[in-house]
């Protein structure tokens, strides 16, 4: 081991040196980041380490040979060090290294500082910033602690390989100023290069140095092209209004269409806020203002409560098709109250819906909605179990006052249920419940029903099932669960529309339900028996398997049940519900209800394949020809979504959604994506075929490009470009 020379220094000359290595270093980090500056105080001692270290007659301290000094995660290393103390001026030999604990790396062949290290000149120097961008200048200057000034300058996030390629992209520039404090790049004189061909010319340019978050200025621009607003390209521009705020204004021109995007957030100490949207003057409705408005915001309140809402809002139907946004039926704006704790629950919801369906009638439909719920948990020690008390309110309106078509009902409901559950002998699990429930409902706009109607329904249920487990040779784990539930309630009262149990879902999560119907205004009717089965095998090498088959059977058939919600007549269809997952990360989720004549009412198939290379996803649906449900015709869909990595650069993905039953795709789309240490490359088509009155058919092309490296968390080491021939 070499000898090292040591020197501790809690106010010597050294130690001044160590400090100001941290103004030396370029990447604004410490109190520079948050304009404080360095202070004394915050830094933490410093160290220097060399071969010898001495003081010569002239009042030079110098540190030769293996010199390397510390200070917290700052690290220097130079070949020798000689600091003037009588002229204040530092020089040191290199080859120089500074480290700044992985986010900022300085080379340079020799230095020439003042005493402060505020001030000076690194001849040869190249920088490193965040582990990306690079830059590489004929001479470097310091200014006042706080400018860095480089020129004859080469800026990159490529890799610079040592044969003399070119790299993929570079901006050379005159001179380029470095602000520390405000952690921003000045360029003067600048070219943008590709593959060192000359591409573009700025006078000026200004971009934020890797390690700053949020700066205003313009954000990655993108190129959209589509059948019925022609070619246009989006320039977004980012405002940053301090560090809680934000606003993003994007242009967007095209041959057909004038649309300014908006965005605004903030955050608050408890809370935030955003709102998206726009507005547009475009030749495909001349003459009118177009646009949409999305906002949604979460505030934690006193008390555990928590507010939420949600708004959402569009000049026409055909807007969000048009521009590309989330293809919405209907729009749902939302203002909620909600608190959760152990044994309480309270939620309060206002809803306001807009339709964007062709054929529909606002009028008639109930746009306005309004939900309170509460429920506690007791547990009575006599009494043993759980004891359930819930208040449940809703009402909703039409604007029409027609009779019928604009009927309005609000509705009040009290439930308590009292549930326990035993383990007897041999492991049999036995589960009981009974509960009340009380209805009642203010009926308008409808002369078929009562002005007031008032329901009561008692019922009981007891469920027994009887879990077992085994092992086999293999080392797997079987589980097998016979289910039989004993069940009844006895509705009383009058007659009231259906407005809220219109669509009912028969699955796994209400097999064993006492009403499966969604809402209180429809309750199922007498004795009932449910018995099923579940089944599940667990692999030690990663495979999963599980299943559930359930059947429902009641004395009387409840004709609010639609033909295919599986649950019509006296005996509902076989319930069918599967899994399966592999250790390869393939995962196959199958639904079902099976009627007597084995024919599927509906039927849903979902998959997932995840690995390192394919992330795959698809579904196909069935669903039966129900005219109470709005389906003259039967559904058969297919949707396929998937992405491949063809190798660490490129990466493919397809989506299609078709129509089985007119053997025609609605929709399609692909996409390419090309990505490395220092650029990234989006390319997508998308179409869609279907048409309405207001949309018509439409093609989209988009094409974005970025250069890595001016943000954060851009390009990582599996992108690195190979440099060998």
């Amino acid at each position: 081991m070499r000898p090292a020379a040591i020197a501790y220094l809690p106010a010597g000359l050294v130690r001044m040196l160590a400090s100001g290595l941290l103004w030396l270093l370029l990447a604004g980090a410490g109190g520079a980041q948050d304009g404080t500056g360095d202070r004394a105080d915050e830094n933490p001692p410093a160290m220097l380490v060399a071969d010898r270290v001495f003081v010569t007659g002239t009042r030079q301290l110098i540190a030769e040979g293996n010199v390397e000094a510390f200070q917290g995660d700052t690290r220097l290393r130079a070949s020798r060090i000689t600091f003037d103390r009588a002229s204040g001026s530092l020089t040191i030999e290199g080859p120089i290294r500074i480290d700044q604990g992985g986010s900022m790396t300085l080379l340079a062949s020799a230095a020439e500082m003042d005493e402060g290290l505020r001030n000076g000149i690194l001849t040869g120097a190249r920088m490193v910033m965040d582990q990306q961008l690079q830059l590489a200048a004929v001479q470097m200057t310091r200014v006042n602690g706080r400018y860095t000034q480089l020129f004859k300058t080469a800026v990159t996030s490529c890799r610079v390989c040592p044969d003399g390629r070119p790299p993929l992209w570079q901006i050379r520039a005159r001179k380029v100023t470095h602000d520390q404090l405000e952690r921003q790049l000045y360029f003067e004189g600048a070219q943008l290069r590709i593959l060192d061909v000359p591409v573009f010319y700025f006078p000026a340019l200004r971009l934020p140095d890797p390690t700053l978050e949020r700066a205003t200025g313009f954000l990655i621009p993108s190129i959209r092209s589509t059948s019925q607003l022609g070619i246009g390209i989006k320039t977004p521009y980012f405002f940053r209004i301090g560090d809680s705020r934000d606003v993003t204004l994007s242009p967007y021109v095209s041959a057909r269409t004038k649309t300014l995007d908006y965005r605004y957030r903030q955050a608050f100490r408890r809370g935030a806020i955003a709102f998206e949207g726009a507005h547009t003057r475009d030749d495909l409705i001349p003459g009118e203002d177009r646009g949409y408005l999305f906002g949604e915001g979460r505030f934690e309140l006193r008390d555990g409560f928590r507010l939420d809402f949600e708004i959402k809002t569009t000049s026409d139907d055909a807007y969000l098709v048009d521009y590309g946004l989330p293809d919405y039926d209907r729009l749902r704006s939302k203002l909620a109250l909600t608190r959760i704790r152990r044994d309480t629950f309270f939620a309060a919801s206002l809803n306001h819906y807009e339709s964007l369906r062709d054929g529909e009638d606002e009028a008639t439909l109930p746009t306005n909605i309004a939900d309170v719920a509460w429920q506690r948990r007791f547990f009575p020690r006599g009494l043993g179990g759980e004891l359930r008390l819930s208040l449940d309110a809703h009402a909703h309106n039409r604007t029409s006052s027609a009779d019928i078509l604009g009927r309005d009902v609000r509705r009040a409901t009290a439930d308590l249920e009292w549930r326990r559950n035993w383990i007897v002998a041999g492991g049999l699990l036995a589960d009981w419940r009974m509960g009340f429930s009380a209805d009642s409902f203010d009926i308008g706009d409808d002369s078929t029903y009562p002005g007031r109607a008032a329901i009561a329904t008692p019922r009981a249920a007891l469920t027994l099932r009887y879990p077992m487990t085994r092992g086999d040779a293999a080392g797997a784990t079987h589980y097998l669960e016979p289910i039989l539930q004993l069940g009844w309630s006895d509705v009383q009262g009058d007659a009231v529309p259906n407005d809220e149990s219109g669509f009912v879902e028969f699955d796994q999560g209400n097999l064993l339900a006492l009403s499966r119907f969604p809402a209180p205004d429809r309750r199922e009717d007498g004795p009932v028996l449910v018995y099923g089965l579940n089944w599940a095998r667990y692999a030690p090498g990663g495979w999963q398997a599980a299943a559930t088959v359930g059947q429902v059977i009641r004395s009387v058939a409840d004709p609010d049940f639609t033909k295919t919600s599986g649950l019509s007549g006296t005996r509902s269809d076989i319930l069918l519900a599967g899994q399966i997952r592999s250790a390869s990360g393939l995962v196959l989720t199958a639904r079902g209800v099976l009627s007597d004549k084995f024919n599927f009412d509906k039927a849903e198939l979902r998959g997932n394949w995840i690995n390192r290379r394919v992330n795959l996803a698809g579904t196909y649906l069935w669903l039966g020809r129900d005219a109470a449900e709005g389906r003259t015709q039967a559904v058969s869909e297919l949707w396929l979504d998937g992405r491949f990595v063809v190798n660490p650069n490129w990466t493919a993905g397809a989506n299609i959604r078709y129509d089985l039953e007119d053997s025609s795709a609605t929709r399609a789309g692909v996409g390419l994506t090309y990505q490395n240490e220092c650029v990234t490359v989006d390319l997508s088509l998308n179409r869609r075929y279907t048409s309405t009155t207001s949309v018509e058919p439409s093609t989209d092309f988009g094409f974005t490009i970025s250069l890595n490296g001016f943000s954060v968390d851009t390009g990582t080491e599996k992108y690195r470009r190979s440099c060998r021939s």
